[in-house]
């Protein structure tokens, strides 16, 4: 394994201030070929971030300083490692033609990319973050009146996210489809979700898609394994969906974390 293609930045509002360059050089010394630095993009302009700080993701203004200063450390570190320039863009239900014009404005910038599901909205009532907090997480199931269909609502979201024609700078890369398990271990499943995700990764086989394998659940207390899962990293392994190795570090000392367990796929 000789990448990491999911890192976060000090551009990330609730990330570490750590330097890109000491990301880089943490990669230098763990022997990578290549990174990814793909931040949260800024969010559509009529969304209203429902987490209270408001900082799910860099803002707008806060991009065209991003993108410069990754331009500028991967021409620092050019003849040591290669740098990819991304981003980690949400797919929120109802905002498709925007992102879709942010892809095309930025996407010509862009060596990479993630399209993930962070946003869910249930039928009666707002957008809720679901990885924010257990407490979200916990209103989520409220307003969707079982664990179960905030699996549901969750999966339908993704398939959606993977099958919208974003066009020619749609990510082709589908983040951590499993992070609807991330507080597992406080809400339980009582059904077996097996279903919903071979339905995403038949998806993701249509649409020519590539898997986002992260090892960041595998240290969230709550969660403990990577998303997905290694026995379906393997199915997606057998189904000829190309794997993609992130870490999700959203500090420095966190790149590479979890490869060990990965290294067979990769």
């Amino acid at each position: 394994m000789d990448h990491d293609r999911h890192l976060h930045t000090p551009y990330c509002p609730h990330g570490s201030v750590d330097a890109m360059s000491e990301y880089v050089e943490n990669a230098i010394n763990l022997g990578l070929a290549s990174i990814s630095f793909t931040e949260h993009a800024p969010l559509p302009k009529r969304f209203i971030d429902p987490v209270p700080e408001k900082d799910s993701a860099m803002t707008a203004d806060s991009l065209a300083l991003y993108l410069d200063a990754c331009f500028q450390v991967k021409k620092d570190y050019s003849d040591q490692i290669k740098i990819n320039v991304g981003l980690e863009v949400d797919y929120i239900q109802g905002y498709e033609k925007e992102t879709t014009s942010f892809l095309n404005t930025w996407g010509p910038e862009l060596d990479d990319s993630i399209l993930s599901v962070h946003f869910l909205k249930p039928k009666s009532g707002p957008y809720i973050c679901l990885d924010y907090s257990q407490d979200s997480f916990k209103e989520l199931v409220n307003q969707c009146g079982s664990v179960k269909n905030v699996y549901q609502l969750y999966y339908d979201t993704l398939c959606q996210s993977i099958t919208y024609p974003f066009g020619k700078f749609s990510p082709d890369r589908i983040g951590h489809i499993t992070l609807v398990r991330k507080f597992q271990k406080l809400f339980p499943r009582t059904f077996d979700d097996s279903v919903l995700i071979e339905k995403t990764l038949t998806s993701m086989v249509s649409e020519n898609k590539k898997l986002d394998v992260n090892a960041a659940g595998l240290y969230k207390e709550h969660c403990q394994e990577i998303y997905p899962p290694v026995s379906w990293v393997k199915r997606a392994k057998d189904m000829n969906i190309p794997l993609v190795y992130g870490s999700d570090a959203h500090v420095a000392k966190q790149l590479g974390q979890g490869r060990s367990t990965l290294q067979t796929f990769f």
